[in-house]
């Protein structure tokens, strides 16, 4: 049993993708049409695997590099999102124990922020599929927020300042090691979710502390 930190939170820090939602299937599958409809070029689903939690500039980019496509963007980042909020309308659902979690959260008297390194179009439309609303959270930071995103700590650095906290008071909730490297470069505390990776990949990057989801996460954790 992990113990509970010595020190509680003062600040929950949520990603969202492989967090709040398991969006990566539906993502995936977006810009894996997209690539096809607009370049005619078949893509593998396994091709996005090391540019997840990095922004879709990045899963995009990353997959169009390794097979010599030349992207047009930011339109083909908008074309993927356009299927992608097609595709999501009443499949999304949230991970267990997500929106629990949130309410719980914010019932108990901490503050709470998204920080997200997708556009705040996906951020908006997966918050709405799972019936939460940005006002559920002290704070929003998404990709159009920063200019550098993960594994690059500035995401959580602004979420951090945005709640008026210190880094060192907040924990941040990521499940993939791009979000964790970023989370402990930061100053965060980090507990890792194995919706995307393994609980060895997730310790390997730096996570503080591991559980399945959010369903599994003792209140003792975040001293409540």
């Amino acid at each position: 049993m992990t113990p509970a930190p010595a020190t509680p939170p003062r600040g929950i820090i949520f990603d969202m993708d492989g967090v709040l939602v398991d969006s990566e299937p539906f993502i995936c599958e977006a810009a894996m049409r997209m690539f096809e409809l607009t370049y005619g070029q078949v893509v593998r689903r396994e091709d996005f695997a090391p540019f997840v939690g990095a922004g879709e500039d990045r899963f995009i980019g990353g997959v169009a590099a390794q097979y010599g496509v030349t992207l047009s963007m930011p339109c083909d980042k908008f074309r993927t999102y356009e299927i992608y909020l097609d595709i999501i309308r009443d499949r999304l659902k949230p991970l267990p124990g997500a929106v629990e979690f949130v309410h719980s959260v914010k019932a108990r008297g901490l503050r709470s922020a998204v920080a997200t390194s997708a556009d705040r179009v996906k951020m908006e439309g997966n918050l709405r599929e799972i019936s939460l609303t940005p006002g559920d959270f002290d704070a929003i930071v998404t990709g159009d927020d920063v200019a550098r995103k993960k594994p690059d700590p500035e995401i959580f650095l602004l979420a951090a300042r945005r709640l008026d906290l210190s880094p060192a008071a907040c924990l941040v909730i990521e499940d993939a090691p791009n979000g964790i490297a970023a989370a402990k470069s930061a100053g965060c505390r980090c507990l890792g979710l194995t919706s995307s990776f393994t609980e060895t990949t997730l310790r390997e990057a730096g996570a503080d502390y591991v559980r399945r989801d959010l369903a599994q996460v003792p209140m003792e954790l975040i001293g409540l």
